[in-house]
């Protein structure tokens, strides 16, 4: 290692030791020995080495600061919505929302095949058991249509007959 000083100062090799206090050249001189007799630090020449750098003392050690804490996660505020579907066996869908205890729309005449469709988009458990109540639905009304049909046609012949 090689020591820069000004102009004004004498070139020493003498290292800041908390071992030994030096008084005197003769101690200087041993001192410097010794210490160029030490080990040389890994990745270092032995010839480039002067006098051996000493190690910290353990006692100067800073403590080792507390990990920062991290930052709470930012909550997002949530809407919170209910959407109630009504359905009947006739096939009449009704739909409310509301907000906390508010009504935003109450009773709104909803089209069995609008709810078939927004019960798919949501999720696919949701539509299943949507489209099997339509389904019944459905099915309740083709024998209402054909009961009619037959009620029509019997009031046909009977208007028929009254005619001739």
């Amino acid at each position: 290692m090689t020591v820069d000083t000004l102009a004004g100062e004498a070139q020493t090799d003498v290292v800041d030791t908390p071992e030994a206090v030096i008084d005197s050249p003769t101690e200087t001189a041993a001192v410097v020995t010794s210490a160029a007799d030490a080990a040389p630090e890994a990745g270092t020449d032995a010839a480039d080495t002067d006098v051996a750098e000493p190690a910290a003392p353990v006692a100067e050690e800073k403590p080792k600061k507390a990990p920062a804490k991290k930052a709470a996660p930012k909550k997002t505020k949530t809407l919170e919505l209910t959407l109630t579907v009504t359905g009947t066996a006739d096939g009449e869908w009704k739909a409310e929302l509301k907000q906390g205890n508010s009504f935003i729309a109450k009773n709104l005449l909803v089209a069995a095949a609008a709810v078939s469709r927004a019960a798919k988009e949501l999720h696919e458990d949701l539509s299943g058991p949507i489209d099997e109540v339509i389904d019944a639905a459905r099915e309740q009304q083709a024998a209402k249509v054909a009961a009619l049909e037959a009620e029509l046609e019997a009031a046909r012949k009977a208007l028929a007959e009254l005619d001739d």
